[in-house]
């Protein structure tokens, strides 16, 4: 560990993760974490995509959802990327409150799932 240039990780997003059948101790990973922590952007305990998902949902939580208030909001559904379910649950909850009308998939062929009641 002493060996390692841990600064190859410097301002990047590191995840931590054992793709085999082994048995790795606890404080193997926080050592891990130590080695990487004043380099790494954000060390995360998982696979890829995990990390990928964990990321998408802290961007979701801090949105500035006020430019939404009152607009029809088309979340899109197909991308070339891979977007979790989760992420669509957080986006709709934290949408909900605040648009007139939330929607999925396309512009052209969108399905409606939330329209706000009249006033």
């Amino acid at each position: 560990m002493k060996e390692n240039d841990w600064s190859i990780y410097q301002d990047k997003y590191v995840a931590i993760h054992c793709s085999v059948d082994a048995i790795i101790p606890t404080w193997a990973f926080m050592l891990l974490t130590i080695a990487l922590a004043p380099y790494a952007k954000k060390v995360f305990y998982g696979n890829l995509g995990e990390l990928q998902d964990s990321l998408l949902l802290e961007v979701i939580e801090n949105l500035d959802i006020g430019e939404y208030a009152d607009a029809r909001v088309v979340v899109k559904g197909c991308s070339k990327k891979n977007v979790s379910v989760a992420a669509y649950v957080k986006l709709s909850e934290k949408l909900l409150p605040v648009v007139k009308s939330l929607m999925y998939g396309e512009a052209c062929s969108s399905v409606p799932l939330y329209k706000q009641p009249r006033k």
